[in-house]
This record gives structure tokens, sequence and C-alpha cells, in this order.
């Protein structure tokens, strides 16, 4: 069963995956109908993979996945709410997924918006605010590393910023982490080439 995976293995079958889908060659498992019928009773997803909701950016297209096999959660820019939290909290608690994955991608319209309010010294009106107010300490900290760091910088760091920030602010994941029972790996997706890589990790991987 998928759940008996460990954080690191759970990782390189995701990598192996994303590697299948750079080069062509992608599967498609698990997208047949005894795929769909064995899943009727339960579900033993390997990685909860939160992302962005870019339409570029779906997670069991450029991981090579099919029907359960990936537990996902998308926001614009992939910002943290407490529904967000607690979706994570449940993939671990209830689920035992052995791999929680932040996933973020260059040209990141909702990093660019931050990026531009930061600048103009100006906030979006509506809900898009919200977007912006959380995103914006990792435009800042990347401001102040580099003054010319550039949106795709700022992803990278706000990927880190929101694996750090799961493990610090979640008592369920942290001790999960501390357990050795499931990992973080913060992940930039680039558009272009379809690669997703590594920038941040917390946990045995």
């Amino acid at each position: 069963m998928a759940t008996y995976l460990t954080p690191a293995l759970a990782w390189r079958r995701l990598r192996d995956g994303n590697e299948r889908f750079i080069s062509g060659k992608s599967l498609h498992p698990n997208q047949d109908a005894s795929r769909r019928s064995s899943l009727v009773e339960g579900q033993n997803p390997f990685a909860v993979i939160f992302g962005c909701s870019d339409s570029r950016l779906a997670a069991e297209i450029i991981f090579d996945l099919g029907l359960g096999d990936a537990f996902v959660v998308r926001t614009a820019g992939q910002v943290i709410d407490d529904a967000v939290l607690g979706s994570l909290e449940y993939s671990i608690s209830e689920l035992h997924v052995p791999l929680i994955v932040i996933l973020g991608h260059d040209s990141c319209g909702a990093v660019s918006a931050t990026k531009n309010a930061v600048e103009a010294g100006a906030m979006p009106t509506g809900f898009i605010r919200d977007l912006v107010e959380r995103i914006t300490p990792s435009v800042l900290t990347s401001l102040r590393k580099d003054d010319k760091a550039d949106v795709n910088d700022m992803v990278v760091e706000h990927v880190k910023q929101t694996a750090t920030r799961l493990a610090d602010t979640s008592r369920v994941i942290s001790d999960a982490i501390e357990d050795g029972r499931t990992a973080v790996v913060g992940l930039s997706y680039k558009l272009g080439e379809g690669r997703a890589e590594l920038v941040a990790g917390i946990g045995q991987i």
C-alpha cells in the first residue's frame, strides 16, 4: 500500500514521475476503471501536494500520477489559511501521508501582484488583498536579501517560508516530522521545462 512508503521513497516516486513528464514518457498510471473501482471504499495517497491554483500546475499531470495517488490542496500563490492547515493536518492524521509537498512556480501571478503592491505602496481591493498580505513577508524578505530580486526569486522564498511555517504552526505536522512519519519538500516548478526543482526540505528525505 502507498501509505507504507517512507518520506524518502515517496519523494523518489514523485521525482521519477516528474522526470517521465519532462521527457514526454508519462505512463498515466492508475487512471482506468479498475483503479476507480478499487478506491470506492477508501484512499491511500502517498503524498499531499499543496500548490498554486494556476491552471498550468496540475499536480497529477506534472508528477505522472493517477486516482488515489495524491491528496491535493490548491490556493492562489499557495497561500496558507485555516482551511488549508486543516486539510493538511487531515492528510497526516487520518490518511497517514508520508510526504507534504509545497509547490510554487515561476511567473506566479499572485506573487507578481504582491511585488507590484509592495513597490507601489498600494494594496489591491477585495479578497485579493488577503492573498497579497499573506505573500508580502516573502516578497519583503527577498528584497532585503537582494534589492534586485525578481518574481521567481520571490516564489522560491515564498515556498521556503511556507514550508517553515507549516512545520512551525501545526503541532500535528511538526510531531509527524519529528517522529519521521512525514517530511516536507518545497518545490519550484519551471513552466517552460516542466521540472519541479527542490528548494527546501524539512525532515528525512
